[in-house]
């Protein structure tokens, strides 16, 4: 199984922080950091995640280092703070070949890295089935994917866009497709949801590609990312 995966990427920093005390200056707890965990973001945490199910995989992302750094109550988990770094990178600009891939995976986090004409392009070059996760407001530019998944809060800005293949996750809820639910079989204690979308498209796309069975592919993408919200930090499943 090869699978190309397109977006912007970034470095996701976790500083897992002893918090004892407010600040005598101002109501604000004062951070000690610990340690750190650093890991790939964004379209890049979708390929990470790809390769742990055992797919090949190749990224077109940005170069420019984007960076978030959460700060966490290490005793808690309690996220306190994020901080975002060098928040837009450079337009794409490339060449696209489609010949030799399984999947085509879109993962746009509209920092900049791609234009809905650059999406619109990339889908009607591919011979493939076509995956797209964005956070731009949908429209015509993509009628032309084979799947869309979106998050409830997105699909609520998105009312009046219609698609005859729209995935809608929401969270401990799982999914809806066609008007069908597809529950998380089983309640699990949530430390963190960080990149926990990432790991339902991987799961989804794995799946898919294996069985071409979408139904049962939403249902391996909640267990994908029912396991991944478990772990602190941003895990691959």
């Amino acid at each position: 199984m090869k699978i190309l995966v397109v977006g912007d990427s970034c470095i996701d920093n976790f500083i897992y922080c002893d918090i004892n005390r407010l600040c005598p200056e101002a109501p604000v707890p004062v951070l000690k950091p610990v340690k750190k965990s650093t890991n790939p973001g964004m379209a890049s945490n979708v390929a990470a995640n790809l390769e742990s199910l055992g797919a090949k995989v190749d990224v077109i992302t940005n170069t420019e280092l984007i960076e978030k750094t959460r700060y966490v109550d290490i005793k808690s988990g309690q996220m306190i703070m994020r901080l975002d770094e060098e928040d837009k990178c450079d337009k794409y600009f490339g060449s696209y070949e489609s010949s030799g891939y399984d999947a085509l995976v879109i993962s746009d986090y509209n920092k900049g890295f791609l234009g809905e004409e650059d999406i619109t392009s990339f889908v009607k070059k591919s011979s493939c089935p076509t995956f797209l996760d964005t956070k731009k407001f949908l429209g015509d530019w993509s009628k032309d994917v084979d799947f869309i998944k979106i998050n409830l809060p997105e699909h609520n800005i998105n009312r009046g866009y219609k698609h005859d293949n729209l995935i809608v996750t929401d969270g401990k809820n799982g999914a809806t497709y066609k008007g069908e639910n597809y529950p998380v079989l089983k309640k699990v204690k949530v430390s963190n949801v960080s990149g926990a979308g990432d790991t339902f498209m991987a799961g989804l796309i794995y799946a898919y590609i294996k069985n071409k069975n979408i139904r049962e592919a939403i249902k391996f993408a909640n267990e994908c990312a029912s396991k991944v919200v478990q772990e602190r930090g941003v895990t691959t499943i």
